[in-house]
């Protein structure tokens, strides 16, 4: 049994061809004729002692060989590669690619990034807007922020700044709708971004908060929490705001939430990224950017009475 391995580049055509079960598209991959392709599999099959293929007339397949073979060829590659591209990572702190979801990139990210990149002009950054479930080598993604109930044991995660819920209007609008109860006739914009979340922080849950049995019917729906805070902003009604995406106008007193109630979800926006990566410059200095941005209105939270939505009654009690 032969333990020396073989060249790689006969793996590389016998993985090519195990994916595409056609030497042909291998060899198109690879970059070499079919002809060469076929002997550098030949070769392996040498350097092995048993055939990986059955040639058939119009088509290939896996020998019992070949099947063994396949899964660990594979994997052995993806692993290589990863590994290559992490090297490369090591030296270059020039540039940091960053995703999280369109809203947040859009409402939170993008109004603030310029000061990110007036403090560290040699970092250049990239965003990528997905809430796509997050692969770091295949995306050659740095960091991620995302939207979960707990930290991941598989990699590094810092909280940072837990969501909660609101009514946020225009201040004019509010002199128009002063109390909660007065609320249920305003125009009220519903977020469907966090239908998701268990135990539930929609409108009904909040007018349950507030001792209110009220449920909005012919609501304005938006699947995305930016459009319904920019609808907000342009005076179409009253939205659930969430803290994300909201902190920034209330600060500056574009809108107000003149309730004082929020409820809590059961989760935590993160800043993640590979368990060792952390200690890079190019992300130190991001993550603590980040969290020093929160912290500036930090101030907004402290005027709420936030309350977990755990807490919350699922209904209130006849009268």
């Amino acid at each position: 049994m032969p333990t020396r391995l073989p060249p790689l580049k006969a793996l590389r055509a016998f993985d090519a061809a195990a994916r595409h079960m056609s030497f042909a598209r291998a060899a198109e991959e690879v970059g070499v004729t079919p002809a060469a392709l076929s002997f550098q599999i030949k070769t392996l099959e040498e350097h092995l002692g048993q055939p990986l293929f059955r040639r058939l007339n119009r088509a290939v397949e896996l020998t019992e060989a070949g099947r063994v073979l396949a899964p660990g060829t594979a994997e052995g590659f993806r692993s290589l590669q990863a590994a290559w591209r992490d090297a490369g990572r090591v030296g270059n702190n020039h540039t940091l690619t960053v995703t999280a979801g369109p809203a947040f990139t859009a409402r939170w990210m993008a109004p603030r990034f310029y000061e990110f990149a007036r403090a560290h002009p040699e970092i250049e950054l990239r965003f990528s807007a997905s809430l796509r479930p997050t692969d770091f080598e295949r995306d050659a993604i740095d960091v991620a922020i995302r939207l979960r109930r707990g930290p991941d044991d598989q990699t590094y995660s810092v909280p940072l700044a837990f969501e909660w819920v609101t009514p946020v209007m225009l201040p004019e609008m509010a002199e128009l709708y002063p109390t909660p109860e007065s609320l249920t006739k305003a125009p009220l914009l519903v977020d469907d971004a966090l239908d998701f979340v268990d135990p539930p922080c929609d409108w009904a849950a909040w007018f349950r908060a507030v001792g209110i049995s009220h449920r909005p019917e012919g609501a304005t729906h938006f699947s995305q929490s930016d459009h319904a805070v920019d609808a907000t902003l342009a005076g179409a009604g009253v939205t659930l705001g969430r803290r994300s995406m909201v902190i920034k106008e209330l600060h500056e007193g574009r809108l107000v939430a003149p309730y004082g109630i929020a409820l809590k979800p059961p989760t935590h926006f993160r800043f993640i990224c590979p368990k060792g990566n952390e200690t890079r410059p190019a992300i130190a200095a991001f993550r603590d950017w980040i969290l020093s941005e929160i912290d500036k209105t930090s101030a907004v939270s402290d005027t709420l009475t936030i309350i977990p939505s755990e807490d919350v009654p699922r209904d209130l009690p006849s009268t």
